[in-house]
Parts: structure tokens; sequence; C-alpha cells
């Protein structure tokens, strides 16, 4: 730890070297908010800058800014029948060009100019989806890079926002609004992927690291209730994810050590004469270093494994805005957990003394997109792809007294997709848009999981090869009446070949500006969901004969409501209240009363293997939001978030119980202060947060009938009534920025739970002493991060 913050001084003295104010290209291009059409002849210009640049965009829309001094700057942008935009906080490094792509909405009616104080390329209000009205904002790598404990992840970052709660510590899991997380939907590009997360179970939608690398991030959207017709089969939220394109101009490089790993990245042009570029990040694991420092991060003396890689390759036709697109993320990840390893003398220890486990997870991504203004009016975007998962966990069962091995489980899991998705966006005028189109998912699986008991007594859950065809088709129209009020109504239909299962689904929002600064907004939406294909396929097996009883499952329904007040308090600062409710029908439960629902898959990481399932069970989720946050202005920022609700089920026996998410409230503290170190762009910056977090729901263990069994034996009873103890949690960041004259220089020490803070993972059982083992999250963890752009 010494050695870490000695280094931190010796690079804040490089500030001392190079006395030459460093400057650097700001361009971009500027279309249309809805058509996406090129807009030529608009005025950019940088404010509050002494040189007073400025630029007009050119028959392709491009603009180009030289020579404008590193820092925080604000960009001006306007055009006749537009809505005038201003862009604050945009960050100029030495090491990296600055590339916008700047919508800007037509005006209704020519009345007086109207000026948005907000970015719309960066500002959190405003969503790269416009048919939003309620429960999205978007983010960039600005926010990743900048939230104490978020590490570059937005997963982890989403997880200040209001409505959002953090699974644990070890993963990046989300629970959104008391749902489960397995009610997540995961977009990139516009393509339905699997879970993009490092040993990110195949049931579920979160990991300990992200295969995400947030350099090569978009600004993207994140959405939490009510969302549009264009997302489907997802109950929960949406994370609508946008890869960046690289510089067509410059060849750029950047090299990165941090929690994520050591990172090797290359953007720029293939030729000087061709605007095609390309972009790709490679990381590879450096957790076997913090180990080796003696920093525990929740794996005992186990040391994961992982690498990773994201790319994009864009190539512009000459005519009508269109490109072709070639992008992918892929990774695997492995981890040994020996038994022998296990510190049994601990009484939190990790792992099972009595077991190996070796886990091994695989996750690639890849497709190819085109996209083009067939007039000035429509935009149309054809995409191709191909996403695959592979999950296989074995295990060995360690012989009393010595150490001999047995065999004692294999699950092997291979889901691939092969998708095909379109999308058309038509704008009749400065008050109608149109969007529709659809997209059908090609299935495939292979299962197998076996228990091992020795030759025929050997208990399979599955063991199937097949497929089946998901198939979506959605339309969506925005009327705007006037400048401040516009509504939006739309339908998604989704059909399962595997059991002829299909839904239709209403979806609406409205948003009336009350005024300059506030407007009330409201959404609506019926959001249907696939169960897990594993968990169609559950054997029951009686005599020699194979049934699925859960075939026939049909999807689980929720229903959102959401009204929400937006105020602009001030020009940097806003308040934000919202308040839902959530009725969820159609959860699989069991035929005979228990208290089992599907609801509450995703409070671990093994899949369920419940049969005979029907569709009889029900839940409801409802709460209300608060979140005020000042946008950094004048090196400063505060992000404050609570929420208050409340998340319940029914399973069979019509008992109405806590879910396993209901943690009853959530509040976040985020603040950050930054200061410039001399006249030459150089600034340092401190960001703290603060969580607390209401104890979760379990189901206690039963230690009579868990010392006969020798493992642990839950009372299903009495499920999800004892409350664990609330969650607290305090991180701080430093960080430093270096400008030279033509690369930059970063460094950063995330200190995580600077309290030290014992927070509960999970309970257990331990054989040994016929007790209760409680396993305790991160504790102190220190996370140093370098980064060098050049």
């Amino acid at each position: 730890m010494k050695k870490i913050i000695s280094f931190m001084f010796l690079v804040l003295g490089l500030s001392q070297i190079n006395a030459q104010t460093a400057t650097q290209t700001i361009r971009g291009k500027v279309v249309d908010d809805a058509s996406k059409a090129t807009i030529p002849g608009a005025m950019v210009v940088v404010l509050k800058d002494s040189t007073n640049k400025g630029s007009v965009t050119d028959l392709e829309g491009d603009f180009k800014l030289l020579n404008v001094p590193v820092g925080r700057q604000t960009l001006k942008i306007s055009y006749l029948g537009y809505e005038t935009q201003t862009i604050p906080n945009i960050i100029v490094t030495a090491g990296k060009e600055v590339i916008l792509n700047i919508s800007l909405i037509e005006k209704v009616t020519n009345i007086d100019e109207v000026e948005v104080v907000y970015d719309r390329s960066k500002d959190k209000t405003v969503t790269n989806n416009d048919m939003t009205t309620v429960s999205a904002r978007s983010f960039n790598i600005e926010d990743t890079k900048k939230y104490a404990g978020a590490l570059g992840d937005p997963s982890r970052m989403a997880a200040n926002f209001a409505g959002v709660v953090a699974g644990n510590d070890s993963r990046n899991d989300i629970v959104i609004r008391g749902n489960s997380p397995n009610g997540m939907l995961w977009q990139l590009e516009g393509l339905n992927v699997y879970n993009p997360n490092h040993f990110g179970s195949f049931n579920s939608t979160g990991g300990p690291v992200s295969m995400l690398n947030n350099n090569t991030l978009d600004k993207s959207d994140f959405l939490t209730s009510a969302f549009p017709a264009q997302y489907g089969n997802a109950t929960a939220g949406v994370f609508d994810l946008r890869l960046r394109d690289g510089n067509n101009q410059k060849h750029e490089f950047l090299t990165q050590m941090g929690f994520n790993g050591v990172e090797l990245g290359a953007e720029g042009p293939f030729s000087k004469n061709s605007k095609a570029s390309y972009l790709v990040n490679y990381r590879y694991s450096t957790l076997g270093l913090f180990q080796a420092m003696g920093i525990n991060f929740g794996t005992g003396n186990a040391t994961p494994n992982y690498q990773d890689v994201n790319f994009k390759i864009t190539v512009p036709t000459k005519k009508n805005n269109g490109k072709f697109t070639l992008f992918g993320i892929g990774g695997n990840s492995t981890i040994d957990l020996l038994g022998k390893q296990v510190d049994t003398a601990s009484v939190d220890f990790y792992g099972d003394p009595k077991q190996n486990a070796y886990p091994r997870f695989k996750m690639g991504t890849i497709g190819a997109s085109y996209q083009q203004n067939i007039s000035q009016k429509t935009f149309l975007k054809f995409t191709l792809g191909a996403t695959a998962q592979q999950q296989d966990y074995t295990t060995d069962s360690i012989a009393y007294n010595s150490d001999k091995l047995f065999p004692s489980s294999v699950a092997k899991f291979l889901n691939s997709k092969y998708s095909a998705v379109l999308s058309v966006t038509h704008k009749f005028n400065s008050r109608n848009t149109v969007v529709f189109g659809g997209n059908s998912d090609l299935i495939m699986f292979d299962y197998y999981n076996k228990i091992i008991y020795g030759g025929a007594t050997d208990l399979v859950y599955v063991d199937v090869k097949n497929n089946t065809v998901l198939s979506q088709a959605f339309t969506q129209f925005k009327h705007r009446f006037n400048n401040k009020l516009s509504a939006n109504v739309g339908v998604h239909f989704q059909h399962l070949s595997l059991n002829n299962t299909m839904a239709l689904e209403p979806r609406a929002g409205i948003k009336w500006a009350l005024n300059s600064r506030s407007s009330l907004n409201a959404g609506y939406g019926i959001h249907n969901q696939i169960q897990t294909v594993y968990n169609y396929f559950i054997q029951s097996k009686v005599g020699d004969e194979i049934t699925y009883t859960n075939k026939n499952m049909g999807f689980t329904q929720s229903q959102h409501y959401v009204l929400g007040y937006d105020n602009n308090i001030t020009e940097n600062t806003r308040v934000k209240l919202e308040t839902y409710y959530q009725y969820l029908s159609n959860i699989p439960v069991n035929q005979q009363p228990t208290s089992f629902s599907a609801l509450n898959d995703g409070t671990s990481f093994i899949p369920s293997q419940a049969t005979n399932l029907v569709n009889k069970g029900t839940g409801t989720n409802y709460g209300i939001e608060l979140t005020l946050e000042r946008f950094f202005n004048k090196g400063f920022y505060y992000l404050i978030t609570g929420s208050l609700f409340d998340s319940k089920y029914k399973g069979s026996d019509g008992i109405e119980r806590n879910t396993g998410f209901n943690t009853k409230y959530a509040a976040n503290v985020l603040m950050g202060k930054e200061f410039q170190l001399g006249k030459k762009g150089n600034v340092l910056a401190l960001n703290i947060k603060v969580t607390s977090v209401g104890g979760k729901y379990l189901t206690p263990l039963d230690l009579e009938k868990s010392k006969l069994a020798g493992i642990a034996v839950f009372d299903e009873s009495r499920a999800f009534t004892e409350k664990q103890p609330d969650y607290f949690r305090a991180d701080a960041k430093i960080a430093y920025r270096k400008e030279f004259k033509k690369s930059t220089l970063e460094f950063a020490i995330d200190f995580q739970n600077i309290t030290n803070h014992k927070n509960v993972f999970l309970q257990g059982y331990n054989a040994r002493n016929n007790s209760i083992s409680t396993q305790y999250q991160q504790g102190f963890f220190p996370v140093p991060m370098f980064k060098f752009t050049f």
C-alpha cells in the first residue's frame, strides 16, 4: 500500500515537466435527431475561449476545431429551425482527439430561439432512444471512470442510480426495483446478447468482471421500467450499449493497468485516403498480481484468470450518410477452487474443503450492420449477428483423510444465437416520427447436467440438444403536439416456436413540460419474458420414461405503471422524483402448494432444478425514488439517490412473502471535486461514495435436518423470512491527469470499503461443527489504475 501511494506522488511530480500548453482537435458530425440525416451549415463554436474558435459543418455534416486548449470546454451548436444546443464539460486531453456525434431537434413551430442548456450526447437526462419518457438515462465513459467504486464497469456504475441495488461486492448483478437480475436485457449495437461478464453463469446477467471495455463504449442507455416497444423479452431493465467508432484520421494508442486487467488499445484509419477506421482493445487479468500483494478479493487462495477483446471496424459509404460496421466482444475465464487450499480455520472461509471445482466460462458476440438514410426523412439499419455462451463446471469429491478424488458432478451448457435485426425510422415532419422493425433469433442449445453417485444411481437433471426461434416485431409512433407536450404509443409482439407461445404488448408514454425547467412524465407497458431455456428441459423420470414437465410454460408477464416529475432547479442542478407500480403474473410455481417461485431465480448462481411448474404465481413491486444531481460545474459534482420500495410474491401455497431481493430501501451519496494544477490542464480529482442498503431476506437453515443430511437443508416453510443486517459501504477515489504535448497520463487509486465494514454475503452449513457459517463480502480493497494515451 505504501508503495502504491509513493508511486502516485512520483506521478504527481511529473507535473513540473513540460511547460508548453497542450492543445487538441475537436471534431464530429451533426445530424437530425429523428431521421439521422446530416445537417450541413450548422455553426459550432467553442465558448469561454479567448480565441472564439468556430466551424461550420460541411455537406456531410462534419466539423473540425483545431488547437483547442486541453481541459474542460463548452460547445454551442446552432442551425436555423432547430433547437440550439450547448454542450458543457467536454474533457479535452492531449493524448486523444475528441470526436462527437451531435443530434439536433427540429422545432415544432418557428417560435423565438430556444436554447437547450444540456448535452444530447453526454447529458444523463437525454437518452439515445428519443422514444423514452420515463425511467431512463444515458451514461458514457466518463461516468464509469469518475464514480468511486465503479471500476470502469457499466453495471457497477448503474448501481448508483435510483431504484438500482447491487447484488453483492464480488459480482455486478443488479437488482432493479425489486426484480430478479435475470429480468435484464443486454443489447450491443442493437443485438440481444448473452451475459457479457466473466464468470457469468448462463442463468444470470452479471459476473465479477465485465467483458465490456469502457474505453470502447460510446454514449449508451440504461432503462429501468416501461421501456419503448423496441425492447422485448425483458421484465426488469435494459442496457442498450453502443461501441464508439475508431478515429478515422489519426492513429491513437493506450495502455492501461487496473483491477480489470492489463490492457492495450489501438484505433485509427486504415489509410490516409480512407475514412474507414478500426478500434480494438485487448485485456488480460491482473488479479494474480493483486493476490500476490496480499489483497483479498473474495475467492480465498484461488486465482481467477480471464482475458477479453472488444473491437469495431467502421467503413462509411460515399452517399446518404451510410456505413458498414463489424463489431464484437469476446472473452474466457477460468478458476480452480481446490479443497486443499481452503482455510478452514477461518470462520468465513470461501469454498468447500471436501471438493475441488473447476469453473470454465466463454462468451463471444460478433455482428455486422449496415445503416443509411434512404431519404432525407427515412433512416434504416440492418444487423446480422451471432452470440454464444459456454459454461463448463465439473467437481471432484475429496476422500476423507486422503487425497483421492472421485468425480461428483458434470455440467456443460452451450448457448448459441444467430440473429437478424431490422429497424426503420421515418420522420414525417417536425411533429411526427415512427419507428418500426423486428428481430429473429435462432437459439441453439446443448445442455448436460449430472450429479455422479456411481453407476445407474447418477442423477441427470438435463440432457438435451435442440433449438428454437424467438421472433419479435414492434412499431412505435411519437407525436409532438408542440415544444412542450409529446406522446408516444407503440406495440411489441413476440413468439417462441418451442411451445408456440406468443404475446402482444402495448406501450405508451407522455411528457409535458410545465415550464422551461420542469416536466411531468408518465409511462405504461406490458412486458413479457421467456423462461430460461434450461428450465423448459429439466427431466422428470418415472421408470425408464423421461418427460419434460416444464416444456409448456408460458411467458412471465409484467405490467409497469410509472409517474415522474423532473425539475432543473438551476442550470446545473436537477431533482427527479418517480413513483411506480409493477404487477407480475404468469410466474412459474410448483403445481403442489410450496413457497417456490421463479421470481427468486438469481438469488444464487445455481440454476433451479424444479419440475412440474405452472404459470400461476404472482408478484408486486412498488416504490418511490428520488434523484438530486448537480452536473459537473466549477470543478464539482454530486449525485444523491434514494429508493423506498416493497417487493413481494406468492407461490402456489398462496402465501405472500418477501422476494429474495426485497431490501426495502437503498441510498447513495456520490460527490467529487477537481483541482486544476497550474495552467497546463493537469488535474487532481477526489471522489467519494457512501452506500446504505437494507438487508436481504433469506430462507433459514434447519440445523437438525442439515446435521442428518450432512449438507445444508433449508426451512422452506419460512422462505425469505430471516432478514440480514443492513449493508453499508464507503468508497473513495483519488485520480490525477497529467497532460504532455501529445499524450496524457492518468493515475488513480480506488479505495473500496474504506471502513472495512463486514457485510454479510451468504450463510451456509458447516458440517464439521454443525453450525451456520457466515461468509462476508469484500473488505478494504485498494485498486490502483494507470493509463497512458498517445
